[in-house]
């Protein structure tokens, strides 16, 4: 029988040891180098941060996979088993400019369900974490349940790109009129920093065109502990072995959303 308490036990001690490493390379110089575009960075920290998370779990945890961003993990077919999926550092643009406003995000799944959830902040030493059905904390404080919302008092976690023409979404599916009908939007260069603020209410929802399993996998499990409800922008259960668009809400403001904004009336 799997000791979920063990294994959160863990992830924590490594979460800790990880963020002191990236504390200690701020006064280093980084090799920071290009994936898919100019603007999808990856540094030498990253990489180092991946394989630390990995050398960890193989020698702890043999039986485990690992579905990591940099590719240094298995590669994987299918969730079968136990699964870490590992993003480092999510929001490295963040790290790269101001040292702040990066999450490591850590998702830990069996057979496609999400069972452990961690979003770190390194730079305030913040951990949002949850074990499913136990729930979901910050540091040391039980968090809330979220509570029902409308779209009037909403505040939305919503990167600006996704207001005017871009190559993930036909021009007639603009999120103008949902971003003219909320009481506010943000954007903070993190979607698990995002996912974070939707579990502690300090946003109301967040959404997004294109996010691989890494960026969600940790919020997710967060979310859904405190009664969230997260999915594509269809309504659709979230792809965890590939790129997705993600709507993660309080409850209430996800139907509406759906409804009103994304699907146009149609369920």
């Amino acid at each position: 029988m799997t000791n979920w308490a063990e294994i959160d036990r863990l992830a924590k001690s490594w979460l800790k040891e990880a963020g002191e490493r990236i504390i200690s390379s701020f006064s280093t110089a980084l090799d920071i180098q290009t994936k898919s575009d100019a603007n999808d960075l990856v540094t030498n920290i990253d990489r180092d941060i991946e394989q630390f998370f990995i050398g960890k779990i193989r020698e702890s945890l043999p039986g485990h996979r690992i579905l990591g961003e940099e590719g240094f993990g298995d590669e994987l077919k299918d969730l079968a088993g136990i699964v870490w999926i590992i993003d480092p550092i999510d929001g490295t643009m963040n790290f790269i400019h101001q040292q702040r406003n990066f999450m490591i995000s850590i998702g830990v799944y069996e057979d496609g369900q999400g069972k452990l959830g961690y979003i770190y902040d390194v730079v305030h030493d913040e951990l949002y974490h949850a074990q499913a059905g136990k729930g979901a904390y910050l540091g040391d404080d039980k968090l809330p349940r979220l509570e029902k919302t409308k779209p009037e008092t909403a505040l939305i976690g919503m990167n600006s790109t996704w207001l005017t023409s871009n190559r993930y979404m036909d021009p007639s599916e603009t999120l103008i009129p949902l971003a003219n009908k909320v009481r506010g939007t943000r954007s903070y260069g993190s979607a698990a920093l995002e996912l974070a603020y939707v579990a502690t209410g300090a946003l109301d929802a967040y959404i997004t065109m294109r996010l691989s399993p890494w960026d969600f996998a940790g919020g997710k499990v967060i979310v859904e502990e405190l009664g969230g409800i997260v999915t594509n922008l269809k309504g659709e259960p979230l792809d965890m072995m590939g790129t997705n668009s993600v709507l993660a809400a309080k409850p209430g403001l996800h139907e509406a959303i759906i409804k009103d904004f994304l699907n146009k009336g149609e369920k």
